[in-house]
């Protein structure tokens, strides 16, 4: 315990902490900011299947999207070691890598995308009018992918390298974009939902050209040069590959309970996915909050694992734990007490409203089941840890999968409760493996 204290008492962790954090907790808010306006501006034309074509077809498209969370994953870990060893070589094959697997993933899925999302809406069985609109969001929403993904792996990288201004500019650009054609195309122009995957698309590219132009003046204070005959040879990408491959399918799995929800609520009703859709606003809000300082973990706790610094690592952690604490504890004080105002501002439609409040208290209880899962995230990024990532969240998947699956009764009650059992278990999941490398001495040696 007294350790804990003394690692809480250093103040210039703090200030480390809060200079990476800050600026991607304001940046990371703007994300889901974007899903609230879409669903502010769609909200409130007359019809819950407009509202619910923007719930379903973001869903989709976010699996596609989230699934590639890799790209930002991977590129932060090995970035911050490579910082941490002032390999500026390093960094550089680390960025080009990104990029490229970026372009390759978006050109694949792209193909996919359409058959895949035909096949998703046959599974859900909507209604014909939200069939049709969710098809046109989604397949608007494929001709941003590349720069979706290209983003990524640029905010990954810049954030292994201690930079939170350059993915402050990304993410801010692109959703203060998105915002200002939201409302332009959607209201001023009156195109719909097919307005909002178009302002979509264009604040995307927007971003992606931004963060491009920051990379040529953020490799100046890492000098060297790439090996580009080193990118033809395979065991230069074998590293980044093995722990994309399991942060891939650690954010598959993810995705895939986020889809479940989106189908479940889907087959209870169009006011019901209405609904759900805007609860999970309210998550995605907390989440990318709270994510800010989980991202100053990866940065920071990767850095201190590169440079084979165990009390700064320590000390991270117990900083950025015990904010994350404070912090989530607000959001859950907030969503208690004016939840209902965060309801009625997304939508004027009275039957999605009153579903909405009756599950607003699960709402209300996630930021302090899920911060943990966060912050764990957190240290096993910055560590390159992915096996122990993707192990943990197929556990909880198969163990929550049984307990979903008896509480189908309750309807979306049982729904709520099966989501807040998997943010637990999930939790819970990453300590039993984050406290076996502690004691093994784990987090210094070479992840297999």
């Amino acid at each position: 315990m007294s350790s804990l204290i003394s690692a809480w008492r250093h103040r210039p962790t703090h200030g480390r902490v809060w200079a990476l954090a800050a600026p991607m907790i304001l940046s990371n808010i703007s994300v889901p900011l974007v899903a609230l306006v879409d669903s502010t501006v769609i909200g409130h034309l007359p019809h819950a299947h407009q509202l619910g074509a923007v719930a379903v077809g973001a869903s989709l498209y976010t699996v596609l999207a989230w699934a590639m969370g890799f790209l930002r994953m991977g590129a932060t870990g090995f970035a911050a070691q490579a910082a941490g060893r002032a390999d500026g070589a390093a960094l550089r094959q680390i960025l080009v890598q990104g990029l490229l697997l970026a372009m390759g993933l978006s050109l694949l899925l792209g193909a996919i995308g359409v058959p895949l999302s035909g096949a998703a809406l046959q599974l859900m069985q909507p209604s014909a009018e939200l069939d049709e609109m969710t098809r046109t969001f989604f397949h608007t929403r494929l001709f941003g992918l590349p720069a979706a993904l290209a983003s990524m792996a640029l905010v990954g990288w810049f954030l292994g390298t201690q930079n939170a201004r350059a993915p402050l500019a990304i993410l801010l650009s692109t959703n203060l974009v998105n915002i200002a054609l939201n409302l332009w195309f959607v209201l001023g122009l009156d195109w719909g939902v097919a307005g909002s995957a178009r302002a979509s698309v264009i604040a995307e590219w927007t971003g992606a050209l931004i963060g491009l132009a920051m990379t040529r003046p953020a490799l100046r204070a890492y000098p060297g040069r790439i090996a580009w005959a080193a990118l033809q040879r395979w065991a230069s990408w074998r590293p980044l590959l093995a722990v994309n491959r399991d942060i891939f399918i650690r954010s598959l799995a993810l995705q895939s309970v986020f889809f479940l929800i989106t189908v479940q609520g889907a087959r209870l009703g169009d006011a019901t996915v209405a609904a759900n859709a805007l609860l999970l606003n309210g998550l995605l809000l907390t989440a990318h909050a709270l994510d800010g300082l989980a991202h100053a973990v990866e940065a920071l706790c990767g850095h201190a694992i590169g440079a084979r610094d165990r009390l700064a690592l320590r000390r991270s952690l117990v900083v950025a734990g015990g904010w994350s604490l404070l912090a989530s504890s607000g959001f859950a004080v907030l969503f208690l007490g004016a939840g209902h105002l965060f309801i009625e501002m997304q939508t004027d439609i009275a039957e999605v409203r009153q579903t909405a409040l009756i599950y607003l208290p699960y709402l209300a209880a996630l930021p302090l089941i899920a911060v943990w899962s966060y912050l764990l995230d957190g240290l096993f990024i910055g560590a390159t840890r992915a096996r122990e990532m993707r192990n943990g969240m197929l556990l909880s998947v198969l163990i929550t999968l049984p307990c979903a699956w008896a509480l189908q009764g309750l309807g979306n009650h049982g729904l709520w409760l099966a989501f807040l059992l998997f943010m637990l278990v999930r939790s819970l999941t990453l300590l039993t493996f984050a406290l076996g490398l502690r004691r093994h001495d784990g987090w210094f040696s070479p992840a297999r």
